[in-house]
């Protein structure tokens, strides 16, 4: 086990309330959170269960972070690769500025922050931000994100455009539009060593587990799913209930073959 294994395996339990619009400290971390919920989730998922940790065949691994939200996936990465490149995608205006103040408030270097959604096309398009983990450019007319959300205009670009170079780990949750974003990007996939794809399976949207799947296999990648733990993802847990209202939520890890 390595240093920065270690590290994670002894942090101290998670505070029983993290206020909202804080900082809390994590590990050499001081973190801008904007919803407490939404940061011991990811502190557990992220820094404990490490459901991004992936094996770089070099020091300064090229990691492409798709819905980053606040960062805690950039801190991550920069803890396990210092010297990584890391392009974070994050669309909500709400959002950004925790991105940014944890980007800079912890002296991270080779970060590029892109202000847009990923999309099929560069442009525009309606983005409904829940201000803290759900915001979605996915919505249809009996969502409760169409209604009951915050409405922006936000920049589009196409996940193909960063892949015209080797990318040594794709890390995506862009809760629903993880389908459109990847076929666009079809044989571009082939550039990705490595991934970890949310796949979100919500009353309205559309159902694309079995496309993404068929994708990857198109593309030369092996993979596994996992439906990260009762808390995270409780609807996916035994005994299996699947009716219009399920929502869950499933990590789907792909690799190379041959890597």
């Amino acid at each position: 086990m390595d240093a920065s294994q270690q590290s994670l395996q002894t942090m101290p339990p998670p505070q029983a309330i993290a206020t909202p619009n804080s900082y809390q400290r994590l590990l050499d971390y001081d973190i801008w959170i904007n919803d407490d919920d939404n940061f011991n989730i990811l502190r557990k998922d992220i820094f404990q269960k490490r459901i991004y940790h992936f094996q770089a065949p070099v020091t300064d691994p090229v990691i492409l972070d798709c819905g980053a939200n606040i960062g805690m996936s950039v801190l991550y990465f920069k803890h396990q690769y210092p010297d990584a490149r890391v392009i974070a995608f994050e669309p909500d205006p709400t959002i950004v500025p925790y991105l940014e103040e944890n980007v800079r408030r912890n002296g991270l270097k080779d970060v590029t922050i892109v202000r847009a959604a990923l999309a099929e096309q560069e442009g525009q398009i309606t983005l409904h931000s829940d201000g803290r983990y759900g915001s979605t450019i996915i919505t249809t007319s009996d969502d409760a994100a169409s209604t009951e959300s915050q409405r922006y205009d936000v920049r589009t670009v196409r996940l193909r455009d960063y892949l015209d170079q080797p990318v040594d780990f794709l890390k995506m949750n862009i809760e629903g539009a993880e389908w459109p974003v990847l076929a666009d990007s079809a044989e571009r996939l082939r550039n990705i060593r490595s991934m970890v794809v949310e796949y979100h399976h919500v009353p309205g949207w559309p159902r694309t587990l079995h496309k993404i799947l068929e994708l990857l296999d198109r593309q030369g990648f092996a993979y596994l799913i996992h439906d990260f733990d009762a808390e995270t993802n409780p609807h996916a847990q035994p005994p299996f209930r699947l009716g219009p209202q399920t929502r869950y939520f499933l990590l789907i890890y792909a690799q190379r073959k041959g890597q």
